[in-house]
């Protein structure tokens, strides 16, 4: 994230005698209002006056009570609430001089010189103009009388930065925008009901027709499903859901099909029944063309699987359902840290500092010069006008490009028909979550394709030891994506004890690399291995562990499948328990979370639920500390707040535990407000996995495999595998910006083996912003700088990889 303050500067002083406005514009997305309270806040924070401009630029050119002062109270409750709650409207008056002249007037009578703009490329674009006409607006005011030559001085310089709120993640330079996490949560809960009901359909049919052969099932019962996403002119969602479901078939606008894609489908389709598919999916972006720039429809797509193949088909148009819902947890945090980092650009600008846009890349918070970003936004529309779609596809950014090389890995290819003679065996370790299907899926699927033989190991390294061992197929991993818990089994026993027997069984099953899929047991466990190889060497293969916990605690990766998944399970009980008081007296709940020593799930869940304090093992706190909290929240009760939230990780102190902090509060509150207490337990492991786990574990097992691949040609000597150098098993995790490979050996450094979890943990700089979110006033971390970076410069190379 940015500094909060410059060396030197006191960041509670940094905005002092400075007002900043916020609006929202465009098509509201859910998280707005994260990014709309984080603005407030952190301007507050800082000592500037903040105003919320009511109805977008609408408000902004009316004036009035459209532009009233934001407080700290007026923001809260806002988290849990989709769209946006200061408005938003598409103004015509905006456009014009006359309209930017009033705007310019409201503005410079308030004594606001910083406008941040929460919406979509033409949202920005518009601010932009704005900004470059200023000078010439206030020239103009003066002349007509409309405001002094003093005012026009104290105001001679606009500041804009934009945050970008929209579903259909259409603005390059950024790999999410601030609603498309959300709106991804509802195609997925809408694609899982549909899955849902046809299989049920189809298994009622097979239990009452079991004596009828399969092959004597009548046509009606040959289900297929067509599902078109918004996006307008962006194929992001289309391609990320088909990613997520398994989806047969997607159509986007960047990469239309090619000419006889007719018979391709329909012939992919018949392929998927006849290896026992129950139905089938087909995921339709609104802005799909074919390659001669004709639409293609949901109804045309129907017709056509309808009379050629005479399957059941259903074609279901989303529409703006997937704009409404309460945000993700993921947009709640990326709107919290977008605010704050948006508020940071303004007040550190200078009049030669570019119109800039706060952004998400990989894992970091970065700014970008606006209207670069716009430049090859509008870039892709000519591409795709030319019919340059590769060219297309790369403009997008990399991490549409990542997920469409993805999806073409895992479809509509047929397995070759000469195998590598490599087997590679799959195991889950530790506890269960949600995504590790995903990610043994989409393994065994690039396994197959890359000609390898996969083999399942059930219940983990006790498996491995005890020959719970077989094949795995391409058909039997097919409706794995969003599955919860593990397929195939898992258990936390490390292998030490078992280490003569899994190295006979390698042996045995001729096991030449291992995908080991958990938590900090298959992080432990593989160590171990490593350590056998000096005595076992059949254990010098290649080995790969993806992380997959809701604890969020291995080296080498700042996520870990399964995390989000438990973080969305939490925000939502945390909405629904504070709701629970609505309507009754000042009341605060004490809310316990997993995680083992690790304060991941409970840190970020303070961001994402707006909580007034989490305790974690990682940051020590004592009496004083306890103190302080229950004095800070009693102060607040007295004003119009009725909630409070407070987060304990479980492990965080061995004294001061919940039933401690919750009598504690209790004691202190007496008169002011009441507690309740509530310890969320195993529900925070369980669910079907979010859109995000779903696609972030089909991309870490389809690298995990392709970099298995390329080694095991590393590691082949004299007609055998021998793999016994530090960077043959390796931790596959996401870094910053992108998937990285780190060797066991070099992360074993990085560890804290007593409390299990990494030395250095990036989302601890990201605690400060909760504080100061819960009206804490507290220094934030100045060690790091958000600078400029380019657009234009960073278009993607021709030849991308997947670790990118």
């Amino acid at each position: 994230m940015a500094n909060i303050s410059t060396a030197g500067v006191d960041p509670t002083k940094m905005g002092v005698g400075r007002a900043i406005a916020v609006l929202t514009s465009g098509g509201d997305a859910q998280g707005m209002n994260a990014a709309v309270r984080a603005t407030v806040r952190v301007g507050l924070y800082t000592g500037a006056k903040v105003f919320f401009v009511h109805e977008g630029y609408q408000g902004l050119v009316d004036g009035g009570d459209h532009i009233r002062p934001a407080t700290w109270e007026s923001v809260s409750m806002m988290l849990q609430l989709g769209g946006t709650v200061i408005g938003s409207a598409r103004c015509k008056d905006f456009q014009t001089r006359e309209g930017r002249l009033k705007a310019a007037s409201n503005l410079v009578k308030l004594g606001v010189t910083n406008l941040c703009v929460i919406g979509g490329d033409g949202s920005l674009t518009g601010a932009n103009i704005f900004r470059t006409e200023w000078s010439d607006l206030l020239k103009d005011l003066i002349s007509k009388g409309k405001i002094t030559k003093e005012e026009a001085k104290t105001s001679s310089h606009l500041n804009i930065v934009g945050m970008v709120g929209s579903i259909d993640n259409d603005f390059c330079g950024t790999d999410m925008t601030i609603g498309t996490d959300s709106a991804l949560h509802r195609i997925i809960e809408v694609v899982d009901s549909i899955t849902t009901t046809a299989q049920s359909v189809l298994l009622f049919c097979f239990g009452i027709c079991s004596y009828i052969v399969t092959s004597a099932l009548t046509h009606s019962h040959q289900r297929a499903f067509i599902l078109e996403v918004m996006g307008r002119h962006c194929g992001y969602l289309a391609l990320v859901t088909a990613l997520a479901c398994g989806a047969d078939w997607v159509f986007i606008p960047e990469m239309p099909p090619d000419d006889g894609w007719e018979d391709h489908l329909c012939r992919r389709l018949t392929e998927t029944r006849k290896a026992g598919s129950r139905l089938n999916v087909i995921i339709v972006a609104e802005g799909a063309i074919n390659k001669a720039g004709k639409p293609i429809t949901c109804d045309q797509l129907k017709d056509l699987v309808t009379k050629r193949l005479g399957y059941d088909t259903r074609a279901t148009i989303l529409g703006h359902v997937q704009r409404g819902g309460t945000p993700s947890a993921f947009d709640r945090v990326l709107g919290s840290r977008m605010g704050v980092e948006a508020v940071m650009a303004l007040l550190e600008a200078t009049p030669e500092t570019p119109a800039c846009v706060v952004s998400l890349s990989g894992n970091q918070a970065v700014r970008l010069p606006l209207m670069e970003c716009v430049q090859v936004t509008k870039d892709v529309t000519v591409a795709m006008n030319e019919g340059r779609f590769d060219d297309a596809v790369k403009l997008r950014g990399r991490s549409f490009e990542n997920n469409w090389n993805t999806y073409k890995l895992l479809a509509h290819v047929r397995p070759p028909e000469t195998k590598s003679n490599i087997n590679v065996a799959i195991l889950n370790v530790g506890a269960p979550c949600a995504g590790m299907n995903a990610a043994v899926r989409a393994a065994v699927r690039i396994g197959i394709i890359q000609g390898h033989n996969m083999l399942a190991v059930h219940d983990g390294f006790e498996g491995l030891a005890l020959e719970k061992i077989e094949p795995i197929t391409w058909n039997i991993v097919g409706e794995w994506t969003g599955k919860g818990g593990s397929e195939l089994g898992t258990k936390r026993v490390l292998p030490g004890k078992y280490m003569e027997e899994i190295s006979l069984n390698i042996a045995k099953y001729n096991i030449h690399a291992l995908v080991i899929i958990g938590g900090f047991e298959a992080f432990s466990g593989a160590l171990e291995m490593v350590q056998g190889r000096g005595k076992y060497e059949e254990l010098c293969i290649p080995m790969v562990i993806i992380p997959a916990t809701v604890s969020n605690n291995l080296p080498g990766s700042d996520f870990s499948i399964g995390a989000d998944t438990a973080l969305n399970t939490i925000t939502s009980t945390c909405d629904r328990i504070k709701q629970s008081a609505a309507g009754t007296k000042r009341r605060v709940f004490i809310i316990e979370t997993m995680g083992g020593y690790c304060g991941y799930l409970a840190t970020m869940a303070g961001l994402s639920a707006g909580a007034d304090a989490a305790y974690i093992y990682e940051e020590k706190f004592g009496i004083r500390d306890l103190e302080r909290n229950v004095e800070h929240l009693t102060e607040k009760m007295k004003t119009t707040v009725k909630r409070g939230l407070i987060l304990r990780n479980e492990n965080c102190s061995s004294n001061y535990t919940t039933d401690f902090i919750f009598n504690l509060y209790s004691e202190e509150g007496k008169g002011v407000f009441d507690c309740r207490k509530n310890v969320l337990g195993h529900m925070q492991q369980g669910g079907t996995p979010t859109p995000f786990d779903r696609n972030f574990a089909t991309k870490m097992g389809a690298k995990a495999v392709l970099w298995l691949t390329e080694k095991l040609k590393e590691c082949y000597r004299h007609g055998r595998i021998f793999a016994n150098t530090p960077d043959s098993a390796c931790v596959l995790g996401m870094r910053k910006r992108g998937l990285v490979l780190q060797p066991l050996a070099e992360l074993k450094e990085e560890t804290d083996f007593e409390h299990r979890i990494p030395k250095n943990q990036w989302w601890l700089k990201l605690r400060p912003i909760m504080k100061i979110l819960a009206k804490y006033k507290i220094s934030l971390d100045t060690s790091e700088h958000t600078l400029m970076e380019h657009v234009i410069s960073k278009k993607p190379p021709v030849h991308m990889t997947l670790t990118k």
